[in-house]
């Protein structure tokens, strides 16, 4: 296989848990390669996912890491085997590596979460309160930019509007809900977007009020991501200095557990579309 110059992010989570099965295996790198009979540079490569690895090899290595979760191997050799060049290809050398980078995630999610506090969630946006946004996040860019970023933007709402979509989770704070990002029109089809999208068998949107007692979660906005086993579960954050795509076990673990507490803490559904309908009336 050829060397990669920039893996993606899911050719790079590939290479992370291969590296963690040889580690728990209490392997070295030599001793891995050995095994296989190649040398310990194919087996760093492998691992730091400048190139890839076959099915045959990818099972030879879970063996001899005495791996036996049958479905996190299977679900691994997909990984490895995909040659899947989706729609967001078409953006490359066009945006920033990390909207690739989710679009690749969501399109293959088993499911998808969202909890946020400022804006509505992406998924959710329509295009002018996602031109808004962008276009007051980044003054200085041109239309032509701004456009490239919503067109990209709408067409990740696939996941949500496809003939077999994925399921969804959204937890929106009251604050994210009446920020007008756009003006009062704009903010208005925001809401009414929310709601139709709500009533879909598929969706769950669920709101925070501000007139929650004990709520001190408002740092807990993320993107959660299911795999195809819970091991390969993803979570993405913004911060300061940009994306991160956080997959280590045991954080993973710790925003399942936020995830579940914030949707506890939330109103149902159902009063969650009544209050959104208030909100919109309001406008």
């Amino acid at each position: 296989m050829g060397t990669r110059r920039e893996p993606t992010a899911r050719q790079l989570r590939l290479a992370v848990e291969l590296r963690r099965l040889r580690d728990a295996a209490g392997l070295s790198a030599r001793e891995a390669a050995a095994m296989l009979g190649v040398n310990s540079v194919q087996i760093s490569q492998i691992e730091s996912a400048t190139t890839g690895v076959s099915e045959e090899r990818l099972r030879r290595l879970a063996a001899h890491y005495a791996c036996t979760h049958d479905a996190f191997i299977d679900a691994l050799t997909g990984m490895a085997t995909d040659r899947t060049r989706g729609w967001w290809e078409q953006y490359r050398g066009h945006l920033p590596t990390s909207f690739l980078d989710l679009s690749e995630l969501e399109h293959h999610a088993a499911y998808r979460w969202d909890v946020d506090f400022l804006h509505v969630p992406g998924l959710l946006q329509t295009e002018d309160y996602a031109r808004a946004l962008f276009s007051y996040v980044n003054p200085e860019f041109p239309d032509s930019e701004v456009e490239l970023r919503v067109e990209h933007r709408m067409r990740r709402r696939d996941i949500i509007e496809r003939p077999h979509p994925i399921p969804y989770e959204a937890v929106i704070h009251e604050g994210a809900l009446r920020i007008r990002v756009g003006d009062r029109a704009a903010a208005r089809a925001q809401l009414v977007r929310v709601l139709e999208l709500s009533e879909a068998g598929h969706v769950t949107v669920r709101v925070i009020p501000f007139d929650l007692d004990g709520f001190a979660g408002a740092g807990s906005a993320m993107v959660y991501a299911g795999g195809p086993v819970p091991k390969l579960d993803t979570v993405v954050r913004d911060g300061p200095h940009g994306t991160a795509f956080i997959d280590a076990e045991a954080q993973l673990s710790r925003f399942r557990t936020l995830f579940r507490r914030l949707e506890a803490a939330s109103l149902e559904p159902e009063r969650s579309r009544d209050f959104i309908h208030r909100l919109a009336k309001e406008l």
